[in-house]
């Protein structure tokens, strides 16, 4: 048998899942304040978003857009901010055509706990490339996916694709 280890993973699953209280900056506000991209894994940054991978990813190149502000939900946004999240969306997703050559897409919102949203208080798009007979027996029987390439060789390489996409 084949043993095939997705090590990052565990970390997230045995972590307790805090929630911003009050007053409280979400880990996303955390991260757009930060300076440090590349730690981060910040992709890209617009005028009130930016594009992060997923540190423990569904797929490889799971990609987040993140208003800068944060917010629960849509209907909080301004237009200027909505239309700047799908702006940044879709030269993400164009960035990871170029680079990872995926069949399709995985494009959602989690509103909610219940919704699965795993940062309830701090609005996040979802990218997951997708290729065909990726869902295996992994993510099925063992609870784990299997990601092909670091996370910051997939971060230097969206960032590069993303320096010539408008």
């Amino acid at each position: 048998m084949d043993v095939l280890h997705a090590p990052w993973r565990i970390d997230y699953i045995l972590a307790p899942k805090r929630v911003a209280g009050p007053g409280e900056q979400s880990l996303f506000t955390q991260i757009a304040q930060s300076s440090d991209d590349v730690g981060n894994y910040v992709v890209a940054r617009s005028k009130t978003c930016y594009a992060v991978l997923n540190t423990y990813p569904y797929n490889g190149g799971h990609l987040m857009v993140v208003p800068y502000r944060q917010t629960a939900g849509l209907e909080t946004l301004a237009d200027e901010e909505l239309l700047d999240l799908m702006r940044l969306l879709r030269r993400c997703q164009a960035a990871l055509n170029e680079v990872m050559k995926p069949h399709g897409f995985n494009i959602g919102i989690n509103l909610g706990q219940v919704a699965g949203a795993g940062i309830v208080e701090h609005l996040h798009v979802h990218i997951v490339p997708r290729w065909t007979g990726d869902a295996n027996f992994m993510p099925v029987i063992a609870g784990t996916s299997v990601v092909p390439q670091a996370l910051a060789e997939t971060a230097a390489k969206l960032r590069a694709a993303l320096t010539h996409i408008a």
